[in-house]
């Protein structure tokens, strides 16, 4: 019976790490949407607040401000890390404790990858190729690819083609797309927000009279 409680303990601080971040800390870490691909959350965590120890699968995180982080993993070892806003990075899977080490909040959306990828998404109307003025390459791996959409005030792109997309708005933005039947449709895209976009082509243009910013995370097959 000795040797039960050793196990049990190592058992419960496994669960415990498993554990989802949005129901540990529902005030600063919100569901934005969930569906059978991604699971969309938004941090805010104020200055110098933690996060106990829990499980992420692969994900894509876009941060909205400078921050300075502690991450702690199980084995006890830690990591330093700063990003800048407007920063993307990819992680595999993994369990941390995190802690902000800055006085300032911290701000970020993070899209959980749900299905692995396996290879690139079959898209012939590619939009870095066709127009780099707008879209440049953050990252590129077997799970996505991230894309960087920078438009200045009433510019348009070309006819394109996305697959299954997250985009996430770094600024706020007015788009019209126009479809390859020549119908459009108007998107008001608000700072910090992110949505789903099915895979499909069209031709945006920004129709408001400021820059405008989007992370697009393409999802591989």
């Amino acid at each position: 019976m000795r040797g039960m409680f050793p196990m049990a303990v190592a058992l419960a601080a496994v669960a415990a790490f498993a554990q989802d971040v949005v129901q540990l800390a529902p005030d600063q870490v919100k569901l934005v949407f969930e569906n059978d691909r991604v699971r969309v959350l938004h941090f805010h965590e104020p200055g110098h607040s933690k996060l106990p120890m829990h499980s992420h699968p692969d994900y894509v995180a876009v941060a909205f401000t400078t921050n300075h982080s502690k991450y702690t993993f199980p084995d006890g070892k830690t990591s330093d890390e700063r990003t800048k806003a407007g920063g993307v990075t990819y992680s595999k899977v993994m369990t941390h404790a995190y802690e902000n080490l800055s006085g300032a909040a911290s701000e970020s959306i993070m899209v959980e990858l749900k299905k692995p990828g396996a290879g690139a998404a079959k898209t012939t109307l590619d939009p870095v190729k066709l127009d780099p003025k707008h879209y440049k390459v953050v990252i590129n791996n077997d799970q996505v690819r991230v894309l960087r959409a920078k438009y200045g005030p009433h510019e348009k792109s070309v006819m394109h083609e996305h697959p299954a997309s997250v985009a996430v708005f770094v600024t706020d933005g007015h788009t019209k797309f126009t479809l390859p039947d020549g119908t459009s449709q108007d998107a008001n895209g608000k700072a910090h927000d992110a949505v789903w976009a099915d895979a499909g082509k069209h031709l945006p243009e920004n129709v408001g009279d400021k820059p405008t910013e989007v992370i697009v995370i393409e999802l591989k097959k």
